[in-house]
Formats: structure tokens, sequence, C-alpha cells
């Protein structure tokens, strides 16, 4: 077996601890809300404004035996560029304030997301962190697009607010091929065991995020369906 493969296989139970959270099933459900999608996109905002530094942090922390990972690590970089200007441009196109989002705070448990990747990266193994890429772009496979059709269908919004969903769940298709064959690199069994420890401590703290959204007000009906699903 891969070490992909079994990165996968021993994380499994904490993916789906974190696809349980109660805004996630909502949103597969159609229980959606403006408030609810909007500070998803907040919390979005607040942890994807991050990605490019975290990257450059871990390539510049990378020991002499892994400079191999240098180049992957910068193409990383460039196709991450400006992702949260998109997360911006979503907020706007639902009529809300973008300076507010840019100039506020996270919420705690975004904030924490955060400070631990940093802190992975800094203090632990640098390759830990590529447990959060595995965690942050399997979501979003899994979720973005599917998540993006339920939202808009329900709230009648425009294309203009989902191009974050949308354009990062579909590169992040791409990103998964090429992740796995970087992994299959990752021949350390420390190194292995650092970024499995990555993965499960993200799938936490990336569901306590969503844990903390506000969930929508759900109408009898909605009940009723997914009472009867």
């Amino acid at each position: 077996m891969s070490f992909h493969q079994r990165l996968i296989r021993e994380t499994e139970s904490d993916r789906r601890a974190m696809l349980g959270a109660p805004i996630i099933q909502g949103c597969l459900n159609g229980a959606v809300s403006l408030p609810s999608y909007l500070a998803f996109l907040t919390e979005a905002y607040h942890h994807v404004h991050h990605t490019v530094p975290l990257l450059k942090a871990c390539k510049a922390a990378l020991p002499a035996h892994h400079a191999w990972l240098e180049g992957a690590m910068d193409e990383y970089i460039e196709e991450e560029q400006g992702h949260d200007k998109w997360i911006l441009d979503d907020i706007r196109a639902c009529g809300s304030d973008t300076e507010a989002v840019r100039n506020g705070r996270p919420a705690h448990a975004t904030e924490v997301m955060v400070a631990c990747a940093y802190d992975t990266i800094a203090r632990r193994n640098p390759l830990g962190f590529f447990g959060m890429v595995h965690v942050l772009e399997g979501t979003s496979v899994a979720l973005a697009l599917l998540a993006a059709d339920q939202i808009q269908h329900a709230l009648q919004l425009p294309d203009a607010a989902f191009s974050y969903l949308r354009s990062h769940g579909t590169l992040d298709q791409e990103h998964t091929a090429h992740f796995a064959l970087l992994m299959d690199q990752i021949h350390d069994p420390q190194d292995q065991a650092d970024i499995v420890h990555g993965a499960r401590s993200f799938y936490r703290l990336y569901g306590d995020v969503f844990r903390g959204l506000p969930l929508p007000a759900v109408s009898p009906q909605q009940q009723l369906a997914g009472a009867t699903a």
C-alpha cells in the first residue's frame, strides 16, 4: 500500500467526523442561509489569506534532504496566489461588506487552526503541514462544487458569488493527483507519521471551524425531508 493510500485509510474516521458537522450535513440536505454562507466565506478568507505565507514558510523550513520538494512548493505558491481575493469578490457579490471582513478578526477556531499550521512548520516538522494540505484540498474536492450548487439553488445568488468554491473545487481536483505522487515519494517513517498526525489534527481543527458557523433556520419542510432521507 502506498503512503498516500495509507494516509487516506488512517485518517478516514477523522474525515467522517469532520463531515458530520451539522452545517455540512444541513447544506447537503438543502438547509442553507445567506448569513451561514457569509460566515463560511469570512472564515475561509481568514485562513486562505495565510495559505501562501504558510507555503513559503514550509518551503523555507525544508531540510536539505527534502530540497526536491521545492519545485512542487513553488507551483503550489503560484497557483494559490489571489485566492483570498476571490473570496472577497464572492462576499461583495452577496451584497456584504468586504472591508469589514478584511479588517476583522477570525473566529477562535480559525485562529487556532492557522496558528497550529505555523507551529507545525516552525516547531515540529515542516512536512506535517502537508497534513493540512490533504485535509483542505480533499474537503474541497468532496464538497465545494456540490455545496456551491446547493447554496446557489436555495438562495438564488449570482454565479459571481461562487468564484472561490467553484474555482477552488476544480483546481483541487487537479491538485489531489499531484499531491498523491508527492506523498508517495515520502519514505521516512517519521515524516510519514508527522503527516498523518497533521492530517488528523487538521480534520479536527477544520471541523471546529465548521461547527462554529451559525446554523440556518430549518423550515418544517426541510425537517421532514431530513427525517425521511
